[in-house]
């Protein structure tokens, strides 16, 4: 096979490959019928905005470990300063102040943060020696660099980023080694705070969000009128679903955000449980081979890495996935690689591209067991 295969291919990772390219044209297939039947305005656009990030992914995959691991602190610096210039001369829009423009250029800096978090952490952790893990060295800087992006983006405010950065973060900590009582009690002392983050960290529409998830019910045609539209869209899909380009909530207007948050769901009405174990199985083959990147390495800052980027994709998919059918309150995250939309196709293809640069180094690190570069 390795004579008739060009050797540039098969190095490819097509474990990673293949899926992705599988869940970019399915998603197409449901932009497109969400447009009602045109290629204008989403799936065109989706498909553009990939191609442009794939290759990017495909420059930042040929980047070398030596100027990964310098550029991490200060990456995550300069986005930590842009995300404080958002607060002081951001632009807002639906009533949220997230972007910075200048001129043509509109960047969204909490989107940047998430990977750089988890680069920063497994940088940390890589200068760490192994006999301070267990003692607050690898616990509060750490815990200071999840922190400080997380406190600018909640006063944007966004609370589903702010909790994308310290999963991602978490994860970090959890794999550098720390002891699982630490993880255990920040748990107990997250749970005992909720009724106080409720009354006095989430602004009302934000603690409207979480009242109708527990009883969307009790408010069908306000509050709770996204989540049930979505489960009559997902339920009315059946085993085989309605037929392509023949869905009835997201042509009819019923189902809010059907090319965005709720574009599962719009898949899930035309092409039924079939379709949503399709992008599930995708899903699964994504992040085990992400996972099996970090497995394969046997350097502390890659095997960081690739867990922290795995564990970011992953938050994606598992909230908006709840959040379409009703396991979770909405906080806006669009699902990966499907819904329309440039600044979650950038912050995963960046995932995407560090993973598959880690994987490089991999293969190309001796059998010593150390990296090359």
């Amino acid at each position: 096979m390795s004579g008739i295969v060009p050797a540039p291919v098969a190095r490819q990772p097509w474990r990673l490959l293949f899926p992705l390219f599988a869940l970019i044209g399915f998603g197409a297939l449901v932009l497109y019928s969400a447009a009602g039947g045109s290629m204008d305005p989403y799936a065109d656009s989706h498909l553009l905005r990939f191609a442009i990030f794939f290759v990017m992914a495909v420059v930042i995959s040929r980047f070398n470990r030596g100027l990964v691991t310098f550029m991490a602190f200060p990456a995550y610096t300069i986005i930590l300063i842009l995300l404080l210039a958002v607060e002081l001369a951001g632009q807002i829009g639906g009533g949220s102040q997230r972007w910075l423009e200048v001129g043509p250029i509109r960047i969204q800096p909490s989107e940047l943060m998430k990977p750089a978090v988890v680069l920063a952490l497994a940088r940390y952790y890589d200068n760490l020696p192994v006999g301070m893990v267990p003692t607050w060295k690898a616990l509060v800087p750490a815990g200071l660099i999840i922190a400080l992006p997380m406190a600018f983006v909640l006063l944007q405010p966004d609370l589903g980023t702010s909790l994308a950065i310290a999963f991602g973060g978490g994860l970090v900590m959890l794999f550098a080694g720390l002891p699982l009582r630490w993880f255990i009690g920040a748990g107990l002392a997250g749970a005992a705070a909720i009724p106080l983050a409720f009354f006095f960290a989430l602004q009302p529409y934000q603690q409207s969000r979480v009242t109708t998830f527990l009883d969307p019910e009790s408010d069908p045609l306000g509050e709770g009128y996204q989540i049930t539209q979505s489960k009559i869209a997902i339920g009315s899909g059946g085993l085989f679903g309605k037929g392509f380009n023949e869905g009835s909530q997201s042509h009819l207007n019923y189902l809010p955000e059907p090319h965005t948050d709720f574009v599962f769901a719009t898949m899930a009405e035309e092409w039924g449980l079939m379709g949503g174990l399709f992008v599930i199985i995708a899903f699964a083959l994504i992040l085990n081979w992400g996972m099996s990147v970090a497995r394969a390495s046997d350097d502390r800052f890659a095997k960081l890495a690739a867990a922290g980027m795995t564990a970011t994709i992953f938050f994606f998919i598992a909230i908006n996935l709840m959040m379409v059918m009703g396991l979770a309150p909405v906080v806006g995250i669009p699902l990966p690689f499907m819904s329309h939309g440039g600044s979650s196709m950038m912050t995963n293809m960046i995932c995407i591209g560090i993973l598959m640069m880690i994987d490089r180094w991999t293969r190309k690190a001796p059998r010593t067991g150390r990296f090359a570069s």
